[in-house]
């Protein structure tokens, strides 16, 4: 049985991924600083919602978790060290591509030293798969639809999207250098329940559901593809087992074990029809404010997932219909 280490596990993606390895028998490592960008209580209650489930499992001791910042290299380092690892998914991150603009210095500390931590350790303890968290953002103001791994990302429009090109460059880097097999996946837009308070959907949900003016950006033109938590979670049980082998990267003419896929619903969907789908979940109207595009804001996320597809056989399944119903029963029973 092998090990795995998912850092954010307290998180929206990495509380989902861990739950769902706890099903299946593995031993998880969950390690996490519980920050406060968005209320602590939400990550808290992920963790205990995991504790419980092991013990109903009768797979406690299968669930281990530590509360480390991955930017501390000392502790990180020493947990490595101590625990035989073998699988490594990175999911902490500052996240927010506004709160990147306010306060660089939280993005610099996780996103790029923290990151930088994580590959050391992985390098040191000689980890079978590194798995990690890059984001859509990257792509900037690219034009060109869907959104494909070939496309140039050297203009990212936030620091938040910066610090992810940097981990993929970072992550490319050690691979090259120390043959580390890596997986960098861009995410989109990941939505359902559990999920964090900040994202769009969650503070619609709850402004509708008060009976609260929502902000609506670029007059509710924006595309998104939303993606429902339960298929991003399915993609990475897929990679998972097969780490990326020299002779399959496709993004350079290096033989490092290193491959980058995007993971999303390959269906955008505007931000109008979203709203509408919460609006017919809560049978209620929302009282809306529209506003121009923001600062850092891109117009279109629309991921082409063909490689996906093609190495793991991945497909989404979740219709925007059927995952924001399920978020918004999870949100009156948790509000």
């Amino acid at each position: 049985m092998q090990n795995i280490l998912i850092t954010g596990s307290a998180g929206f993606i990495g509380y989902h991924l861990t739950k769902s390895l706890l099903r299946d028998g593995f031993k998880v490592f969950g390690l996490d600083n519980i920050n406060d960008y968005y209320d602590p209580r939400l990550k808290i209650k992920r963790l205990k919602d995991l504790k419980d489930y092991s013990r109903y499992m009768g797979c406690e001791s299968n669930y281990v978790f530590s509360e480390i910042n991955i930017a501390d290299d000392n502790k990180l380092f020493a947990f490595f060290e101590k625990n035989q690892i073998n699988i490594v998914i990175n999911l902490a991150a500052q996240a927010g591509v506004r709160y990147s603009i306010e306060n660089p210095k939280a993005y610099i500390n996780s996103n790029l030293v923290g990151f930088a931590n994580v590959l050391e350790a992985c390098k040191r303890n000689k980890v079978e798969h590194l798995i990690y968290a890059s984001s859509s953002s990257i792509y900037g103001m690219n034009s060109s639809q869907p959104f494909s791994v070939s496309d140039n990302t050297d203009f990212p429009i936030s620091l938040y999207a910066a610090t992810k090109k940097s981990n993929e460059l970072l992550a490319y880097s050690y691979s090259h250098l120390f043959d580390l097999p890596c997986t960098g996946l861009r995410f989109f837009t990941v939505y359902g329940p559990y999920g964090r308070p900040d994202m769009a959907y969650y503070k619609f949900t709850k402004a509708i559901d008060n009976g609260d003016t929502i902000d609506v950006y670029n007059n509710g033109n924006m595309k998104r593809d939303f993606t429902y938590i339960d298929d991003i979670i399915e993609g990475i049980r897929r990679i998972i087992p097969k780490p990326p082998s020299p002779i399959n990267s496709s993004v350079t003419t290096s033989r490092a074990p290193y491959k980058i896929y995007n993971i999303g619903n390959n269906n955008p969907v505007t931000l109008k029809r979203f709203i509408k789908t919460i609006e017919n979940a809560l049978s209620k109207k929302a009282k809306k404010n529209f506003l121009p595009m923001q600062p850092g804001d891109v117009p279109v996320t629309y991921a082409n997932i063909d490689d996906l597809k093609k190495d793991f056989n991945f497909q989404p399944s979740t219709s925007i219909e059927k995952g924001i119903m399920k978020f918004v029963i999870w949100y009156k029973k948790n509000s």
